[in-house]
């Protein structure tokens, strides 16, 4: 597979130019839609990358990060052809000005002969659609960050064909963390999984590692709600656009992401809906922005295993976890720790897993340093509790409904039903102490079931096998 670099650097040289007066509306904020390299792709950058070649970077003007927006929306332009066509042109403005032939010089001629007419006439009709998407990113709030940019996440960087632009919502800091683990796995898992996922999101995070998935639901929200419980970053990756936010149902939890230092990403415009052809790029963003992938439980279709494909195609490490061998959820991880034996590991255990990542077990600052009482104060709302809390000290900052039904929950995941029979308090009392105890990312509820989350679902470390909770369906 051709990467970008395989088109020349998408680095263009200063030079002088003329910004295109039908681009002056073009802004600071982009968005960024790119279609895979095909082979019309391949062959527009082949007969284009014969031109300079970049000397220098120069992307740091908004006006040439808005025309990265508009030529990276042309449909069928592909980040090979948008190499091609900086090396051709210097700049994506020169490229813009070449498409609309705002000169009348022969050199102008030659620019739109060596475009061709279909890719400039394509390029001149995006160029009236850019302002509104400009202006919804904008809206959102989002940043966009370019390949030439120093905050372009390195490790993406080192993929083949690196997506030319990212959106980010929240900290770019977070995209270059000194270390970052994804945990993927499938959307339908077992109580257990989830509370696994939790175990090793939380375990990562305080480790000082930033956990990246997908925003799904499922293995992917658990890992997100066990590390914003913490008060520590983690990183999503969307299957669409900001937007169109998918899933809806995880709206709450992206912004608890963003409000605990960590980042949205996508590189899909942000009107872009999420389909089932959008998630493996996803997918290999997930992996590319990871030193290593887990695999917490996964069916043998499941689209982890694609996460754990990218992974390993990247150069990645990639761990999976095991599980029962008539477990549907554990198929997936068997399958492919099966066929690929020399280039996957098993997790035999939180600890182990934080060893073999090379990461060292602890308690992670926060990046805020503010304190417990600060934190639950943001927006009049219950924060996060303290990083490093522990269930106890937990346990202990709460009320007495809300510690009741914490401590029931760290038992195993029960309905409200269940509470209420078991605390003899009235729903609507359980339901409150429910939503104070989501707000502060100690508890997550999925079809009708809660379980705990953050501090509340680390892992036992000091507590023997035969004391763990019993979890599953009651």
């Amino acid at each position: 597979m051709l990467g970008v670099q395989a088109a020349g650097s998408m680095t263009p040289p200063r030079q002088p130019h003329r910004a295109l007066s039908v681009c002056e509306g073009l802004s600071a904020s982009p968005r960024a839609g790119l279609s895979s390299g095909s082979a019309h792709d391949a062959g527009e950058a082949s007969a284009l990358d014969g031109g300079r070649q970049p000397e220098e970077r120069f992307v740091d003007d908004a006006p040439e990060r808005d025309a990265w927006v508009a030529l990276l929306t042309v449909p069928g332009l592909g980040p090979v052809a948008f190499a091609g066509l900086l090396a051709r042109f210097g700049s994506a403005r020169a490229v813009l000005d070449a498409a609309v032939g705002t000169n009348d010089d022969v050199g102008s001629s030659q620019a739109m002969a060596a475009l061709g007419a279909d890719l400039a006439g394509r390029i001149r009709h995006q160029i009236a659609e850019a302002d509104r998407t400009i202006s919804v990113v904008r809206s959102l709030g989002l940043k966009v960050v370019t390949l030439d940019n120093p905050e372009y996440p390195d490790r993406l960087r080192l993929v083949e064909m690196p997506p030319p632009l990212l959106f980010v919502r929240g900290s770019t800091a977070a995209l270059n963390a000194p270390s970052a683990v994804a945990v993927v796995g499938t959307r339908r898992p077992t109580d257990k999984g989830r509370m696994i996922a939790g175990w090793i999101g939380s375990a990562l995070a305080r480790a000082g590692s930033v956990v990246v998935s997908g925003l799904a639901v499922g293995i992917d929200g658990a890992a997100h709600s066990a590390v914003v419980g913490e008060g520590l970053p983690t990183v999503a990756v969307l299957g669409g656009g900001h937007a169109r936010l998918f899933p809806q149902a995880h709206e709450r939890l992206a912004d608890a992401i963003v409000e605990a230092g960590g980042a949205i990403v996508a590189e899909l415009p942000p009107e872009t809906p999420a389909t089932r052809g959008t998630f493996p790029r996803r997918n290999r963003l997930v992996s590319g922005l990871s030193d290593a992938t887990v695999v917490v439980e996964a069916g043998r279709r499941s689209g982890a295993l694609i996460t754990a494909g990218w992974a390993l195609e990247q150069g990645r490490e990639c761990f999976l976890v095991p599980g029962p061998l008539d477990a549907p959820t554990s198929e997936g991880c068997h399958a492919f720790l099966r066929g690929f034996p020399g280039q996957t590991r098993v997790v035999c255990g939180v600890a182990e897993l934080i060893e073999d990542l090379g990461l060292t077990p602890g308690v992670a600052a926060s990046d805020e340093g503010g304190s417990s009482e600060e934190s639950r104060s943001r927006n009049g709302r219950p924060g996060p509790v303290a990083p490093g809390a522990s269930v106890n000290a937990v346990l202990a900052s709460l009320g007495p409904v809300e510690r009741s039904v914490a401590e029931s929950l760290v038992k195993g995941p029960v309905t409200t039903d269940e509470l209420a029979r078991q605390s003899g308090l009235p729903g609507a009392t359980i339901l409150s102490a429910i939503t104070l105890l989501e707000l502060r990312g100690l508890v997550v509820g999925s079809y009708g079931r809660y379980m705990p989350a953050g501090a509340l679902a680390r892992w036992p470390t000091n507590r023997s096998a035969a004391s763990l909770p019993v979890v599953g369906p009651r």
